[in-house]
């Protein structure tokens, strides 16, 4: 039996680098970041009246933009905070100046 297993060792992989494979990604998820965009007076105002109509559990489409990428949750409205400037989605929780889109999937249940 414990040949078989000095055996099966043999067949592993081997990192001559440890490290290498993190580190590339890591860099890669660096060099692939993109600058923020910044809204137009329309889109902001879209965004602000989305936020007035949104009410708890709705099932709503939401793109933000997070440590320099556009990211897009989907899930329920948990919390909204009009007072810290937040929406809290199942247990994302997104500040509104990093909102770039709001989608309504579906009212509140």
């Amino acid at each position: 039996m414990k040949n078989k297993i000095n055996r099966a060792a043999q067949f592993m992989p081997f990192d001559a680098l440890k490290g290498l494979q993190e580190e590339l990604r890591r860099r890669e998820e660096l060099h692939s970041r993109i600058e923020r965009i910044e809204l137009d007076e329309d889109t902001q105002n879209e965004i602000s009246e989305m936020l007035n109509r949104i009410e708890k559990n709705a099932l709503l489409s939401v793109d933000f933009y997070f440590n320099g990428h556009y990211i897009n949750i989907v899930g329920r409205l948990v919390e909204k905070s009009i007072i810290k400037k937040y929406l809290l989605i199942e247990e994302a929780k997104i500040d509104f100046a990093d909102l770039y889109r709001i989608k309504i999937i579906e009212k509140e249940v």
